[in-house]
This record gives structure tokens, sequence and C-alpha cells, in this order.
């Protein structure tokens, strides 16, 4: 017998791939990067910048792919009125939030898989052969972390065009740190790669450049992005208590 964790997951993944419209407008998202990169690259070479860019379409990749799904499952149930049938369940909050954020994770890791795919491609068609991406315990989480971010703010927003408004703005957060780094990486600092988001963009710098890429340091940034996703997640199960989210008041 499937968890209650689990349970939810299922029922939420099932849901979401039922709207081929959000499906097919996160693929454009999550291939958008490799194509403008491929073009790009038919009319100059692979340098620096153009890494850097790359690496910033992944990070944005992983954070639009479960962008629509994390808009409605907790926004959308509040629209809809069904949120208080199920936490009228014997189930714990904490459990209602961890199967959800699994459906959102499924879809985010989905997108930032199908974004570095694209890129390995465009890569191997220019004649450049990527390492194997010894760099994934440290950028995979990432979609664990964008996960968790999207589903706290789904439970703040009322409706489903409201969620859509906030999560929209949230994709400039990767978008936004990513840019500053390419444009000023004079300003980076050793500890930065420990740090998500910019520590992800670093370690996708290092794979492009067919550079080194250390395990241990990889495995603590992957750490480090999963208990910030959890605690972000503990955050949204809290929301879940207050009366305001029951009762969409």
């Amino acid at each position: 017998m499937l968890s209650p964790v689990l349970v939810i997951a299922r029922k939420e993944s099932i849901d979401s791939l039922r709207d081929t419209r959000s499906i097919i407008s996160a693929l454009m998202y999550a291939l958008m990067g490799p194509a403008v990169v491929f073009m790009v690259s038919m009319a100059t070479r692979v340098d620096g910048v153009l890494i850097g860019m790359m690496s910033v379409f992944t990070l944005v990749a992983a954070f639009v792919g479960g962008m629509n799904v994390a808009m409605d499952t907790v926004a959308g149930e509040r629209e809809r009125q069904s949120l208080l049938p199920l936490l009228m369940n014997p189930v714990r909050r904490r459990e209602i939030v961890l199967g959800k954020w699994l459906a959102v994770s499924l879809f985010s890791s989905a997108g930032l898989m199908l974004n570095l795919a694209g890129f390995a491609i465009v890569f191997a068609r220019a004649g450049i052969h990527l390492p194997r991406l010894a760099v994934a315990p440290g950028i995979l989480p990432l979609a664990l972390l964008a996960a968790s971010l999207q589903l706290w703010i789904s439970t703040v927003c009322r409706t489903v065009k409201e969620a859509q408004t906030y999560l929209s703005m949230l994709v400039f957060l990767p978008m936004g740190l990513g840019i500053f780094q390419v444009f000023f990486p004079a300003a980076a600092h050793d500890w930065f790669a420990f740090l998500p988001l910019l520590g992800q963009q670093l370690q996708l710098e290092r794979w492009m450049k067919n550079a080194d890429a250390p395990f241990v340091p990889s495995a603590v940034l992957g750490c480090f992005t999963v208990t910030a996703a959890l605690l972000v997640l503990e955050f949204a199960a809290n929301r879940l208590h207050r009366d305001e989210i029951v009762y969409g008041n």
C-alpha cells in the first residue's frame, strides 16, 4: 500500500500530465537555451561569455520545468475550493506538502535534464565532447530547491493567476544571479561554490569548459541545496495550518 506522500505525488503528477499545454510550454522553455546557443554557435565560436549564458539557461530550466504544476498544486486547489476536503483527511500537513513537492520536483528535474541533454547534443554537433556529468550531485538538487520555492509561493497565493504572476517573477532570481556572475566574474569568491544557484552555475561552467569537476565540492553543494529545499518545505507545511490558507479567506 502506498504511503500518503506517494499517493498525493502520484495524483498530482497524473493531473499535471493531462494538461498538455503546460507540458508543451515547459518543454519549449527547457529547449529554448540549447536552440538559441546552437544558432549563435553557428555564427561564432563558443567562448566564455556564451558558456556563461548556457549555464544561465540551465538554471532557468530548473525553475520553469515545474512552474505550471506548482501554481496548481495549492493555489489552484484553493481557487477550486478543493484544498479543504484534502486537508480534512487524516493526513499530516507535512505529508501533503511532501507529496506535492515530489510531483513538482519530477517536472522540474525533467526540464533540467532535458536542457542538459540538449546542450550536450549542441556541443557534440560542434565537435566538442563533454565529459560525463560528474557534477550531477551538485546540479540535480537545484530542481528540488526550485520545486520547494515554487510550492511555498503557491501556498501564499489565492488563485492560479496570482500564483502565475509571482512564480514568473521567481524565474528572475536564477536569471539575475546568473547574468551578474557572467558579466562580473571578478566578483565571485571561493565560497560561492557552496551556495545554491551560484554554485550550480560555477559547476555548469566547468562542465561546459570540459574542466575537471571534483566530486566532493559537488556533493557538499548538493547537500546544502537539499537542506535549503527542506527548510523551505517546512515553511510551506506550516502555512497549511493557518485558517486563511485552509478556508481560502
